[in-house]
């Protein structure tokens, strides 16, 4: 005998709100709420994401009116309504669920461009396109970082704390929703972070590197920085300038969101 069945099958209704939509199946994403007939007792965490949406997705949970934390247990028939970051302050501001401030992250094999550029931002991104999936989830666990992946299997693993699905392909797109998602605007410090290993960058003289200069290099700048761990050199060269305007663009970015 079952003893885990319920004599009396209950139904949860599941509302999601804000971008949260962005996980669910189509059919569903279009319903004003997806409804769950259970037979035992469910944690919300679980019922949550067999929608498809991670935890680390989620800032508040409010059951039948009562906000409550991802090991509620649902055992009888409930409202439950699922909430982004992005849900409005003020809204139980005591009881939400993702941690704040968080300035550090590790970037799954697929994200190598978007690592670059929070590199190029000033953003300490741990990133090996060789990386296993396990090796991503200990980089995230051991260093308490937040992962950063459009595999939602990996964000949904229950020692991942931190995480976030970009929602478009597009870098640069990419680079926005996580700014916004981590509030890291006021944090950027552009061109102080290696983008080839994610070192620190260190002012140096030119006569110090001046050996290492191709012949124009060492004729037109005279401004330079090495990284302290894998001690490559940058410069103001040519690309400098795009790279300016990228930045420009995001921050104008910013201030219009």
């Amino acid at each position: 005998m079952n003893v885990a069945l319920s004599a009396n099958p209950f139904t949860v209704r599941l509302h999601f709100h804000g971008d949260l939509s962005f996980f669910l199946r189509s059919s569903e994403a279009k319903q004003p709420c997806v409804e769950k007939r259970l037979t035992e007792k469910t944690s919300v965490k679980d019922a949550i994401e067999s929608c498809g949406v991670p935890h680390t997705e989620v800032d508040l949970i409010v059951a039948n009116g009562v906000p409550v934390t991802f090991a509620h247990h649902l055992v009888r028939d409930e409202e439950i309504d699922i909430y982004p970051v992005s849900a409005p302050p003020e809204l139980f501001s005591e009881d939400r669920l993702q941690q704040r401030g968080l300035e550090r992250f590790v970037a799954d094999g697929h994200l190598g461009k978007l690592a670059r550029h929070l590199r190029l931002l000033g953003i300490d991104v741990l990133y090996d396109n060789r990386a296993t999936d396990s090796q991503l989830v200990l980089s995230a666990t051991t260093d308490d970082r937040a992962l950063i992946t459009r595999d939602r299997r990996l964000l949904m693993h229950a020692v991942v704390h931190h995480g976030y699905c970009p929602r478009s392909d597009n870098p640069d797109e990419q680079i926005l929703e996580v700014i916004r998602r981590f509030g890291l605007a006021d944090i950027l410090a552009p061109f102080t972070r290696c983008a080839l290993c994610n070192g620190h960058l260190q002012r140096v003289e030119k006569a110090e590197v001046f050996e290492q200069l191709e012949p124009l290099t060492r004729l037109y700048y005279h401004e330079f920085r090495r990284c302290t761990d894998c001690r490559r050199i940058y410069w103001p060269g040519s690309h400098f300038g795009k790279l300016e305007a990228r930045l420009a663009r995001i921050r104008n970015s910013l201030c219009v969101s």
